[in-house]
């Protein structure tokens, strides 16, 4: 296991302490690639890819609030990718960064395409924050189908027993997206995904973190245009990662997305995978070490 160092910075708003892993390149002058996780995950979600790129970049994972060791947000309204996105930026300033590429899985990608719209709107004379960005499994239109099944489950306050329990859990709502996994694979997902507590072992979530999605739900508003978000990221080099069997991201959706984008785009379909892929399977590999060496070579 790559080694890393924690670093706490204040949210954007000053009024949370946040939690970053930072792992250092083998060069000091190494580039930065922030990486943004999932929903419901937190920084370990990104383990197995670290693996096999760290040391070749700088990487810095934070745990979006409400996540892993971030404060808990007492106003869920502000758990949104807006909010999220002001915070990388915090994160970024409170480490020196002056610009990093992205990698953002499923609402990471989210943060990443409000980071690059934020960043647009900013004076022409400064430099710009965001450079190539890696899409896992999340795109300008989301599958309503999918939301809903995401909103079903979000926010349950589960509690196991024990780890055992808890791989059984995360198997039960995860079973789809990795057909392949083994008892193995299961007990370390769980371990990423989840944490001790003193009733037991539970995911390593705020459950507030449902509300503002149940909010959206009730308003009749689920749907959400990210199309115009998607034209704010004109000019960046984009790659887009697929589960083959994702519900949330179609190959529709991926098509469409490269037609309207001007500037550099690549996609790839990762096998026996749905939403969302872990990026350490070998064709999510290939094409992220393809992706960077030429567009955000070391």
């Amino acid at each position: 296991m790559t080694d890393y160092r924690s670093h706490r910075f204040r949210s954007a708003d000053g009024r949370l302490d946040l939690f970053a892993r930072d792992y250092p390149g083998t060069d000091s002058a190494a580039r930065p690639l922030l990486l943004i996780h999932a929903l419901t995950r937190n920084s370990a979600d990104f383990e197995p890819l670290i693996d096999w790129l760290g040391g070749r970049y700088r990487l810095v994972v934070p745990d979006v609030r409400g996540r892993g060791l971030s404060d808990r947000d007492p106003e869920p309204a502000h758990y949104n990718p807006a909010v999220y996105a002001e915070d990388m930026f915090a994160l970024m300033d409170d480490l020196g960064i002056d610009s990093a590429g992205l990698i953002g899985t499923s609402m990471g990608g989210l943060i990443a395409m409000a980071m690059a719209a934020m960043d647009r709107g900013r004076s022409r004379d400064l430099p710009p924050r965001v450079g190539p960005v890696i899409m896992n499994d999340v795109g300008a239109h989301l599958e309503p189908d999918a939301l809903a099944r995401i909103a079903g489950y979000v926010g349950k306050s589960t509690v196991f027993a024990n780890w055992d329990e808890a791989a059984a859990g995360c198997r039960a709502v995860n079973g789809p997206v990795f057909p392949d996994f083994t008892d193995t694979d299961w007990m370390e997902f769980a371990r990423r995904t989840c944490r001790e507590t003193a009733e037991g072992v539970a995911y390593d979530y705020d459950p507030a973190i449902a509300v503002p999605i149940e909010a959206e739900n009730e308003s009749g508003n689920g749907e959400v245009d990210l199309w115009p978000v998607w034209r704010a990221m004109d000019g960046l080099p984009v790659l887009v990662v697929r589960g083959v069997m994702s519900g949330l991201l179609s190959a529709a959706t991926v098509a469409e997305m490269e037609c309207t984008h001007e500037g550099p785009f690549a996609s790839v379909d990762v096998p026996l995978r749905g939403h969302t892929p872990l990026l350490n399977e070998p064709a999510a590999r290939k094409a992220i070490e393809t992706f960077l060496t030429e567009h955000y070579p070391v």
